[in-house]
Order: structure tokens, then sequence, then C-alpha cells
């Protein structure tokens, strides 16, 4: 009589599903369906196990795992352990999810009140286009029209130029020359 230890409940489903999977390889669709519900329990504990913190996730991984098994089944080498292919799986499923996961939550930041968050973005941008428009009032007309076309409308040097009825060189003189004193009010100011 066999002696019963810890390993022979697993070995007992090792033994089962290996045979479940490779009636399944040769076409005997219950038991290749017989293979998949009873692969489902083992699965859904390991990724239970691992998701932890994300539980209404195990259900989706568990799906995407059956579904790779079943799509990467004639890859298969029939002399290895199925529950290792099948973990292995799964654990590559879990880790396509981590990653996917890790990469949506750098992208998003948490909001507590999204109407206050815009209001006072929006607040803050109209207070900073008053304030630049404050100080470019300050400049000459020809430094600040040069400023506003090439700096703030994105144009460039010659369409400045052309625009401005200014040969480039002085539109280029004109930019620097607003800048240099637009800094030296700000070091003022501060």
């Amino acid at each position: 009589m066999e002696r019963i230890t810890e390993q022979n409940p697993l070995r007992h489903t090792e033994l089962r599903l290996h045979a479940l999977f490779l009636q399944g390889l040769e076409g005997d669709a219950p038991a290749y369906r017989g293979f998949l519900q009873a692969t489902t329990p083992y699965l859904r504990a390991f990724l239970r196990r691992r998701l932890s913190a994300w539980p209404d996730q195990v259900e989706d991984l568990v799906q995407e795992s059956l579904l790779a098994i079943h799509n990467q089944r004639l890859s298969y080498d029939t002399g290895l352990p199925v529950t290792a292919w099948i973990y292995a799986i799964a654990r590559y499923k879990l880790i396509d999810w981590l990653r996917r996961h890790a990469r949506q939550d750098s992208l998003h930041q948490p909001i507590d009140d999204e109407d206050a968050l815009f209001a006072s973005t929006d607040q803050e941008a109209g207070d900073a286009q008053r304030d630049v428009m404050k100080l470019l009032a300050t400049l000459p007309d020809k430094q600040r029209d040069a400023i506003v076309h090439t700096k703030l409308d994105g144009l460039s040097v010659r369409e400045a130029a052309q625009l401005l009825d200014m040969s480039e060189a002085a539109v280029k003189v004109s930019v620097h020359r607003g800048l240099k004193t637009l800094a030296a009010t700000l070091r003022e100011i501060k």
C-alpha cells in the first residue's frame, strides 16, 4: 500500500490533467473540455494569491490564461509536467497585466476634485497670460511684435520679417533685445 504524503495529491492532479490534455490533443473534445474545467480552479487560486490587491482582475486573467493555453496547446512538450506549463503561461499573462497596469497608472494622476483642478488650471493659465501680456507691453513695439510672432505665435523668423516688414536680421535682433529686457525686468521683480 502506498504511503500518503503531501505530494501524492499533487502527483495525482498532474497525472489526471496530463492524461486529459493528451486525450484532448488527440481530438477527444470531452476530455479537453474536462482538462480546461479542471485547470480553471488551479489557475484561479494561483492568480488570486498574486493579485490580492486586485481581486476583480482574477477572472479576466483566468480567461486570458485559458485562451493562451488553448492557443499554445500544440507547442506543449508532452514529456514535461503540464501543470508547470500551465503555471508558466499564467505567470506570463500576470506579468503582461502588471506591466499594462503599471503603465496605465503612471499616466493617471489621482484627482480628488476634478472641477476644482480644471478651474484652478484655467485660472492659472489666464493669470500667466495676463502677466506675460503686461510684461510685453513694457517693450518697444518692434521688440514686442517680434517676440509675439516668433515665440508665441510660432512663426519662423522669415515669416515674422515679412509680416512686420523688417529684415530677418532685424527680427532676430529685436527678439534678442526684447528677451534680454524682459529677463532684466523679471530679475528686478524678484
